[in-house]
């Protein structure tokens, strides 16, 4: 297997930090790279502390403390040094520093919220219900803050927009020279959504392809997802255009290996815009495809396999110790959404029904 060609060393982006809290900011500063304020910034804040209309839900696994230790920190960062893209990436499940370093150097602003998505656990069980958007209710509910599911009560507030919403405003205030305020709508009470890039990996990347089809974003970045494979919220009319949403996976993932996420591109409309292209035999930029998958080495641990695609301990590197996929995570987040590839027919092989009879 060719290694990918990896990213200039990230090193680079860790010059500065800051730590925040919600009652005090401190800056730990290393000399400046550039004039003015150009520096490495990392935020954390709780929840619960940015606003205190924020309630936890522990039924669904949304709490401010777990053992006596806070549990609602949510996490921001921006490289002023980078040239700014004016993007903001939301991404749905726990902070990756190292995701948040390449995203940081991309030019992006980043951003990863506390809300109240720990309901899986309870309502994602088999066997499946006979409604086929059952957990995309749930998922819409919990990203909106509004009522789509009648097994649940997430209001506004604890609902990830409103959470992005008020973390976006704080950072505002905390981080002038990070212009946050680019991203929040005239009048304050939304966020611009055609700036921002939906992302996450696993039961995040689901949330946030059901959260675009709701409301239009600027882009979709789904890692090891989406799954609900008994459903079919995947095909509904969707806000914003497939050609901004974009998928990668390992082969060896389980929901690869059962056609839970060939099935949701294809639900997607995503074989319109480009085959399924290995990352591993053709280059970037990958006949423009928005369906990418590995099957780099995780010596056959198909658990490995479902991390393997995000930046952290499970992804591949190489005889160097670089990780191999660096050009694909760029791609992701960073490709022009009007470059497509050819548009190919649905792929025989992936089974569309996975109902057990």
């Amino acid at each position: 297997m060719k290694p990918l060609a990896s990213l200039p060393s990230m090193a680079l982006l860790m010059s500065c930090v800051v730590a925040a809290s919600a009652q005090d900011i401190r800056a730990k500063r290393a000399p400046d790279a550039a004039a003015g304020d150009a520096r490495r910034y990392d935020f954390k804040f709780r929840a619960s502390e940015i606003d205190p209309r924020a309630k936890p839900h522990p039924e669904l696994g949304f709490v401010f403390e777990k053992d006596g230790k806070p549990a609602d920190f949510e996490n921001a960062a921006v490289d002023t040094r980078v040239k700014p893209q004016g993007r903001l990436v939301i991404w749905l499940m726990g902070h990756n520093g190292q995701l948040f370093d390449r995203l940081a150097g991309y030019g992006l602003h980043a951003i990863q919220v506390h809300y109240a998505n720990g309901w899986f656990g309870t309502f994602g069980k088999e066997p499946p219900p006979a409604d086929t958007m059952h957990l995309g209710k749930i998922r819409l509910e919990a990203a909106t803050g509004e009522d789509h599911s009648g097994l649940v009560v997430i209001p506004k507030p604890d609902g990830m927009k409103e959470r992005a919403l008020q973390l976006v405003k704080r950072l505002a205030k905390a981080n002038p020279p990070g212009h946050w305020e680019q991203f929040i709508a005239p009048g304050g009470d939304d966020l611009l959504w055609d700036k921002v890039t939906m992302a996450g990996s696993s039961h995040g990347s689901t949330t946030a392809a059901r959260f675009a089809i709701h409301q239009k974003v600027g882009r979709v970045v789904m890692l090891c997802g989406p799954r609900d494979q008994y459903e079919t919220w995947q095909g509904l009319p969707s806000a914003t255009p497939g050609n901004r949403f974009f998928g990668f996976s390992h082969v060896l993932d389980g929901g690869w290996k059962g056609d839970h996420y060939c099935r949701s591109w294809l639900l997607l409309g995503l074989n319109k815009f480009g085959p399924v292209v290995n990352v591993d035999k053709v280059l970037a930029p990958y006949g423009d495809s928005r369906r990418l998958v590995t099957d780099a080495d995780v010596k056959g641990d198909e658990k490995r396999a479902h991390g393997a695609v995000t930046p952290g301990g499970s992804a591949v590197k190489d005889a160097a110790g670089k990780y191999i996929h660096e050009d694909v995570w760029k791609y992701l987040f960073n490709h022009p959404v009007d470059k497509v590839g050819e548009s190919v027919p649905p792929e025989t092989g992936c089974r569309m029904n996975l109902k057990k009879n």
